[in-house]
């Protein structure tokens, strides 16, 4: 790794046809620079589907890299985490094949930290309408993207995760 700070995360693929299973393998290695093979496992949510979850690390903006390497795919729901460090946030991609990429800055557990002036502007907008701003923070807060993603998750609970290291 070049940069001064390394970071890890997790890719979550949430669902993906079989046949796409070796084009997200080819993406993630292309980006992290080493080889990776996912577990494939079937997605209960979506029998037809699979699903697969994997750890790695790299540079800091890792995570965008990986998210920009496999948004827009047909029937490709995925994760990615990215762990804070002293010199950048965490993050984390979700992406639906509907909705697309939703990215929110994290805290150190993971929590999505919505800003002091996203909420100010949400507030200003919102202009009094309580329903407006619950639709507002909503939006800020990724929630159709949790909507649509839960049930692959709950499917997902308890499977394996591996670390992935550069060697060399």
């Amino acid at each position: 790794m070049n940069s001064k700070y390394a970071t890890r995360g997790v890719i979550f693929i949430h669902s993906v046809p079989p046949a796409v299973r070796p084009h997200v393998e080819w993406a993630v290695s292309s980006v992290l620079g080493y080889e990776v093979q996912f577990e494939w496992t079937r997605q209960p949510a979506l029998p037809s589907m699979y699903r697969a979850e994997t750890s790695w690390t790299g540079e800091v903006g890792m995570g965008a890299v990986l998210a920009s390497a496999m948004g827009g795919w047909e029937h490709l729901r995925f994760e990615i985490t990215e762990d804070p460090t002293p010199v950048s946030e965490g993050g984390r991609w979700s992406c639906t094949p509907g909705l697309g990429i939703f990215y929110a800055q994290t805290d150190l557990t993971g929590n999505v930290v919505v800003h002091e002036n996203r909420i100010r502007a949400a507030i200003e907008q919102a202009g009094g309408n309580a329903k407006e701003l619950q639709r507002l923070l909503d939006l800020a807060l990724g929630q159709a993207w949790d909507d649509e993603l839960e049930p692959f998750r709950y499917a997902g609970a308890g499977a394996p995760v591996r670390w992935l290291h550069r060697v060399g």
